[in-house]
């Protein structure tokens, strides 16, 4: 976590290292507005203000007992930043960003997937990536972390919201082992091209 600390309780999500993976991920510029989809506690908005300086920092998260935890950290590591309690199919259009964060559940409802109700859907990826381009402008980026075995319903989902993929990496727990997510960064109005990194061993 750098110089920031993150403390959690029992009712988020707990930190892990995909979103460790997904928030050095992201590309940041001074000055980015960064609003982060189903912010949970908040542990993305601190990984961006740990590279950045001068971030505008935005939550939105659904289940106000995470929410309030987002508050406490930003506040108990001396950032700025509003987290807004509300269902992100419902962020308004008077919020904007440069870049939109997100590592959002994993698995379909009904998918008989594992892993806790922090895993399980409450919107689908394309109500996610569609809430994402709301909220940017032309060449507004978005980047996630999901399941990669859900790689083909991601670039669906981000074209279908007018996200041009641009930046993908397959993250590995080790060298002989399938991904177990990927990393994916797109831009509202790009034009088609996408750069596939090396693996991110993690």
């Amino acid at each position: 976590m750098g110089r920031f600390f993150y403390r959690w309780s029992e009712n988020c999500f707990p930190l892990g290292a995909d979103s460790l993976a997904l928030g050095e991920f992201a590309a940041l510029k001074p000055g980015d507005r960064v609003v982060d989809l189903g912010c949970g506690a908040g542990l993305l908005l601190l990984l961006c203000a740990g590279r950045q300086e001068g971030l505008t920092l935005t939550g939105v998260e659904v289940d106000p007992v995470a929410a309030g935890e987002a508050r406490e950290n930003l506040a108990a590591n001396g950032l700025a930043g509003e987290i807004l309690t509300r269902d992100l199919r419902a962020v308004d259009r008077d919020l904007r960003a440069d870049l939109v964060v997100s590592n959002p559940p994993w698995y379909p409802a009904g998918s008989g997937r594992e892993g806790g109700p922090g895993r399980m859907e409450g919107c689908t990826l394309a109500e996610l990536c569609t809430a994402a381009a709301r909220l940017l402008g032309h060449r507004g980026r978005f980047a996630l972390v999901h399941e990669a075995g859900r790689l083909v319903d991601i670039l669906c989902a981000l074209r279908g919201a007018g996200l041009e993929p641009k930046r993908l990496q397959f993250c590995r727990h080790s060298p002989d082992k399938p991904p177990y997510a990927v990393l994916t960064e797109a831009v509202k109005g790009g034009r088609p091209g996408l750069a596939v990194l090396p693996d991110r061993l993690s």
